[in-house]
């Protein structure tokens, strides 16, 4: 069977399992998101802090993926709960550093000026240091999300949701009818969405960037 043909016979199912992949990523960058920002907003002034969080972050971003996947198990069982945990810990690292990165990096200056204004610490962060960090933010979400997207093909490994099922399918009947056209879809699925998330990142930024601040 021909790959053209193989997808129209398959089509169903690989849209759903690229919708599962697409939304698995989209919770655990989410939640990621929320604790790495939140993280960074906590510790970016304190430099003693920042390194011990960048530290952990890092840590866990070098664990091999299929030992962490396997770690979870024990404690999660098998398929959404350990992999949305795992992907949440490979995602932190790229926001957190740019979240730190891009509020240390405001002019000083700028954040004096509302002092003068009589603007309160919150209300500084809120209305002028995560607004001017936002680009820096944005761009370690997307990088988060692009590794993310790969990681979560290996979940099929621990019965997680998304395109590794195609991928693992086809790589272990090797030899057989449709292997290799079965692991080809699962592969150009995962590019597929990361060209997706990419332009929606592209479009998002472009939304919601200052023009003054737009590379």
């Amino acid at each position: 069977m021909s790959f053209p043909e193989y997808l129209d016979t398959r089509s169903e199912l690989v849209l759903d399992l690229t919708i599962e992949h697409a939304l698995v990523v989209a919770l655990s960058i989410a939640i990621a998101v929320v604790i790495a920002v939140g993280i960074g907003v906590a510790v970016y002034r304190r430099p003693r802090a920042a390194n011990v969080a960048l530290g952990v972050a890092g840590v866990l971003l070098t664990i091999p993926s299929f030992a962490l996947f396997g770690l979870l198990i024990a404690p999660l069982g098998l398929g959404y709960p350990p992999t949305v945990v795992a992907l949440v810990a490979y995602a932190l690292l790229p926001i957190m550093r740019n979240t730190i990165t891009g509020l240390r990096g405001i002019d000083p200056a700028v954040l004096e000026s509302a002092r003068g204004m009589g603007m309160s610490a919150r209300r500084r962060l809120l209305r002028i240091e995560l607004p001017l960090a936002w680009p820096l933010i944005l761009t370690g979400i997307r990088i988060s999300t692009l590794i993310t997207l790969g990681i979560a093909a290996i979940a099929a490994a621990i019965n997680g949701p998304g395109l590794g099922e195609l991928i693992f399918s086809g790589i272990g009947r090797i030899g057989a009818v449709n292997a290799v056209n079965e692991t080809v879809t699962g592969i150009l699925g995962v590019v597929v969405l990361a060209l997706l998330f990419d332009l929606l990142y592209f479009v998002v930024r472009r939304a919601t960037t200052p023009r003054g601040l737009r590379a």
